[in-house]
Formats: C-alpha cells, structure tokens, sequence
C-alpha cells in the first residue's frame, strides 16, 4: 500500500533541499548546471522509496539501521552522484580505503550540499560547524581536504 503522506512529505523535504542547494552553489560559485541537476537520482524508484519509507515511516520514527534497501539505496545514491565523498573511496582488497582527489567542480557541489541539507533541515546555515563534527568520519584526499577547508573558510569570512 502507497502511503501519501509519507511520500508528500518527502517530496517536500527534497524540494526544500534542491532549493537550498541551488542557493549555496552561487556562494561556493559552483555551476548553475549542477545546482539544478543535483541529487536527481533521488527520484529514481530505487532511491525515492526506501528513502519515504525511512525517514517518513507511519510511527514518525528514523529507522536507517535497520533498513537494508535504505543502505543499498544510500549506496546507490553515493554512486551516481559524483559530490560525494564516498563516491571518491577506493576500497582494497586487503581492506585499505584510499581517498581519490576529487575535482573542484565536485568538492564545490559537496560544499552546497552540506549547505544545503543543514538549512532544509535546521533552517541555518551551519556547514563549519556540521563539518567539524563530521571530518574525522570521512575519507578525503589531503588535496580534497585543503580545498574543503580553503572553500569554508572564505564562506565563514562571508558569514555562513
């Protein structure tokens, strides 16, 4: 059974963010093209449900632990999009993961989208501070992770 609700509020959700998104791609000057391009796969079936069903659920709960067609969609999601980090991780074989260095056109779009998923959640601007919290999880290549830092400390200067 389709519940409305859910997908609604999920289409809502995505459009608060692509809006947001687009809006931090004029501050971290990435091309109008990939802030109105970006996350599209979000509307792919394989995507769109799992996500509606996770964090839209009939109990208003968050249940992505549980959810393995959330972690293959989320891993579906970080394979077609290029502004992720992820998408950027080599795994060895002898279980190794390296960071490839991303292209600035992708660290930008990143940006944005970190950008843009704090204010469609939380309603602030607040990617310095999401960014300290979360850096020690990601795998980036010390190149990427200049320009990360580079890129938020002239959108701190400008007040973000």
């Amino acid at each position: 059974m389709i519940h409305y609700k859910r997908h609604w509020a999920y289409l809502k959700y995505i459009a608060k963010h692509k809006w947001y998104v687009l809006v931090a791609t004029r501050q971290t000057r990435t091309s109008l093209l990939r802030g109105l391009i970006h996350d599209l796969s979000k509307f792919k079936p394989s995507e769109w449900f799992p996500y509606a069903r996770c964090f839209y659920a009939d109990d208003g709960s968050n249940q992505y632990d549980d959810m393995v067609d959330f972690k293959e969609a989320w891993l579906h999601h970080q394979n077609r999009n290029k502004h992720h980090w992820q998408y950027w991780e080599l795994g060895m074989d002898d279980g190794r993961k390296i960071a490839m260095k991303m292209p600035d056109k992708y660290v930008r779009e990143m940006l944005a989208d970190w950008m843009g998923a704090g204010r469609a959640i939380t309603g602030k601007w607040e990617v310095g501070r999401w960014y300290e919290n979360n850096k020690t999880k990601m795998t980036l290549h010390p190149m990427t992770k200049e320009k990360v830092e580079s890129l938020l400390s002239i959108l701190k200067y400008y007040g973000n």
